[in-house]
C-alpha cells in the first residue's frame, strides 16, 4: 500500500491510546463547495495512511472525523459529533494532520 498525499493519526487523549476505526473523509474544496476525495478508517494505531491520491494540487482541503461514533462505541459521552479540519496544501511534500482527541477537546497540529 502507498501512502497518501495526506494522512492523520488520532490519539484519544483522554484514554491514553490511539483512536481505532474511527470514519475519516477527506474534500476538497472546489470553488465554495466540497467535494468528497477519498475515506477511511483508522487502524488500530489511530492511523488512516491511505486517504486519497499520492498526490494533491495546491488548494484547500477538509478531514472530517466521525468522533460522535467512536465516542458511542466507547459508551462515551462527547460534546463533538464530528470534527472538521481544513488546511491547505501548498506543495508536494507529505501532510501529516494529526487530531488529539478527548470527548470535551480536540487540537491538532502539522505533524510530519
Amino acid at each position: 500500500m502507498s501512502v497518501s498525499h495526506v494522512t492523520t493519526h488520532i490519539l484519544d487523549t483522554g484514554a491514553g491510546r490511539p483512536a481505532a476505526g474511527v470514519a475519516v473523509v477527506l474534500y476538497a474544496n472546489d470553488g465554495g463547495s466540497w467535494t468528497q476525495l477519498a475515506n477511511g478508517t483508522t487502524d488500530a494505531d489511530g492511523r488512516a495512511k491511505d486517504l486519497g491520491p499520492a498526490e494533491l494540487a495546491p488548494g484547500n482541503y477538509r478531514l472530517n472525523f466521525a468522533t460522535g461514533a467512536y465516542y458511542a462505541g466507547q459508551g462515551t459521552a462527547t460534546f463533538f459529533p464530528e470534527v472538521d479540519l481544513i488546511f491547505e496544501v501548498t506543495g508536494t511534500e507529505h501532510y501529516h494532520v494529526p487530531l488529539l482527541l478527548s470527548p470535551f477537546a480536540y487540537s491538532t497540529y502539522r505533524g510530519s
